[in-house]
């Protein structure tokens, strides 16, 4: 379902997040809201990666875990990102959080808290990279519309007010350098240089 909506819903392909990973997992990375581990599964990963699964849903972790703990060192940690990640588990050389933002209740004021938090554990020379699925603003087809409009509905997505601009705003708030790109309805966004 999830390669489905990529291509057809958000118009964004998987090969586009391959190719996040690729260029941005390092050797010590925290993976925010891991789902099934497809996309760190299916990217080249640094030798030795350790990763740390961030998640609220346990069941999310576990099958995330199964799938990405015969190749790497993993860990999990089940824990909201909309509060303080603990100190202990940083500091991370990358940090993924891919397709949650959309998911987290609220608009953008209080979804910048999950980049303060990210930036709390991330390295000085550190990268956090992920994306969204934006809200109404931009052109949606039929497919993306009624997928979107279902799962505000449902209570799956909390997007109506997410734009573009307010994901760059939020992204400033916590780190130096920021980098945003839309494909379809989807923000790629990488981000550097936290701000503590």
């Amino acid at each position: 379902m999830v390669h489905l909506s990529n291509d057809l819903a958000w118009r964004c392909g998987r090969e586009r997040f391959v190719e996040m990973y690729d260029q941005h997992v390092r050797r010590c990375h925290l993976e925010v809201g891991p789902g099934s581990g497809w996309y760190l599964a299916n990217a080249q990963l640094p030798a030795r990666t350790e990763l740390t699964l961030l998640d609220l849903n346990a069941n999310s972790l576990k099958h995330s875990y199964r799938r990405l703990s015969p190749r790497y060192e993993v860990r999990t940690v089940e824990a909201n990102v909309l509060d303080p990640v603990p100190s202990d588990l940083g500091p991370f050389d990358s940090v993924g959080i891919n397709y949650v933002l959309h998911c987290l209740p609220g608009g953008w004021p209080e979804k910048r808290a999950v980049f303060q938090n990210l930036a709390g554990v991330l390295a000085a020379d550190g990268v956090l990279f992920g994306s969204t699925v934006l809200g109404p603003e931009v052109k949606r087809n039929i497919f993306g519309l009624a997928l979107s409009e279902a799962y505000n509905r449902l209570g799956a997505f909390h997007n109506r007010d997410d734009d573009y601009a307010g994901l760059v705003e939020a992204l400033r708030v916590s780190f130096g350098r920021v980098e945003v790109s839309q494909v379809g309805n989807v923000a790629l966004f990488v981000a550097s240089k936290p701000k503590r």
